[in-house]
Order: C-alpha cells, then sequence, then structure tokens
C-alpha cells in the first residue's frame, strides 16, 4: 500500500494532501502540549506530508528546531517550500531521523502502515513526547455501511481501523505510557464533507455522552499525548 504514496496515485486521489486541515490539526496540539506546559525547543514530524501542520506550529514555537519527514517525495517537494531557518523537510521513512527531539509528531500515520507495530516501537525511543492523531474510522456507523470502510481504503490510504480503545490499547502494547487524549471533531476542519445537519446532530449528542456518540456514529479522531 505505501507505494500510492510513493508513485504519486495519493497525491492524484488528496490533490491537496490535506492542507485544507492542517491549521486546526496543528491548534489541537498546540493547546495539548499548553495544557501540559511542554515547551519544545525540538519538534519532528514523521509522515508530514505537505508540511503545513508542522508549519503551523512552529509559527507557535520560533525559536524550536523542526523537522518534518515523509516518504513521498511529491509531498516533500510541496512542503520544501514552506522551509526556512528553523524548520526543514527531508525525504525518508522514519530511520532517517538522527536526532532526538523533544516531541515527535505523528498525525494521522499508523493506519496507513502495514507493520504498524513494529513501526510504533522503532520510533519510540526518537524523543521524550509523542502526539499522536489516531482516525476513529471503526464505528457502528461505518460497519453498517457496506463500502464505508473500503472507501477510506481506497481514497485516504487507511489499511488499519480504529475505536477509542483498541487505538489507545495498541501504543500501550507498543511500550507507550499514555498522558492524556481527546476527541477531535472533523467538522471543525475545513475539509469535512458531512452534511451541516449530521454535524450539528453529532455535535449535540457529543456534549451528552461523547464516548456513546463517537462508537455509533463516528465522525472523530483521538488526540493522544504520550512519552
Amino acid at each position: 500500500m505505501q507505494t500510492i504514496y510513493e508513485n504519486g496515485d495519493y497525491l492524484t486521489n488528496n490533490t491537496l494532501w490535506h492542507e485544507e486541515d492542517s491549521a486546526k490539526k496543528a491548534e489541537w496540539i498546540i493547546r495539548m502540549l499548553k495544557k501540559h506546559n511542554i515547551n519544545p525547543s525540538s519538534i519532528c514530524e514523521i509522515g508530514c506530508g505537505a508540511g503545513a501542520i508542522l508549519l503551523n506550529i512552529s509559527k507557535k514555537y520560533p525559536n524550536a528546531r523542526c523537522l518534518g519527514t515523509d516518504i513521498s517525495p511529491q509531498a516533500i517537494e510541496i512542503a520544501k517550500k514552506k522551509e526556512n531557518e528553523k524548520l526543514k523537510f527531508i525525504l525518508g521513512r522514519e530511520d532517517v531521523i538522527q536526532k532526538t527531539s523533544d516531541v515527535l509528531l505523528c498525525i494521522d500515520v499508523f493506519e496507513h502502515i502495514e507493520d504498524y507495530f513494529s513501526f510504533l516501537r522503532e520510533i519510540k525511543v526518537k524523543s521524550e513526547y509523542k502526539i499522536f492523531h489516531i482516525p476513529l474510522d471503526m464505528s457502528a456507523q461505518a460497519v453498517s455501511r457496506k463500502n464505508r470502510l473500503l472507501k477510506n481504503r481506497k481514497d485516504v490510504g487507511h489499511i488499519h481501523y480504529f475505536n477509542k480503545e483498541t487505538a489507545l490499547a495498541v501504543l500501550v502494547d507498543c511500550g507507550y505510557s499514555i498522558i492524556d487524549f481527546d476527541y477531535t471533531n472533523i467538522s471543525e476542519t475545513p475539509g469535512c464533507k458531512s452534511p451541516k445537519y449530521v454535524n450539528f446532530l453529532r455535535n449535540i449528542s457529543f456534549n451528552l455522552c461523547p464516548d456513546l456518540l463517537v462508537r455509533v456514529m463516528g465522525g472523530y479522531s483521538l488526540l493522544v499525548l504520550t512519552k
């Protein structure tokens, strides 16, 4: 599956490489860092895509050294246009990272990776804090709709599907210590394609019983801070 990121097929299917959602995702990450009084002097993002998330975060931490990596030459070509003295992007897998960082970002990544257990164990040593953003594709609504998960597989390359419990269990199984986690709402992102009335009902229900709403209707991801 990873060849779609290297041969250009992913860019063909996702021409903006999700840049439209990057500012909101960066906002969620910054909020989590501030909540726990983490002020990084170095930040690394594995699977940085077009680099817009890391660019937005770097503006909030102007003195931090920021490095993004991705296996897609097309994504890195886009990302390199955003480089500056403190912000760099390189082509390659996680093994190209030579130095450890204060914070490592893995945003919407390991659901794309065939052997994600080995991947998670390998990157664990590369920073003190790790932040993951994990799509929660496994909901009652998604399972009940015949082609929903297959559509995610085709359109955005998801080959593994999680709910909150399995996402957290995977991280614990790979040796991570969970510090904090929070749901993120896709209806807050510009790229959300759900009808407005669906988002309205989802938001009301979330306020009443968030765990049940996410398990039944979906539409959320999980932001996790770990060590």
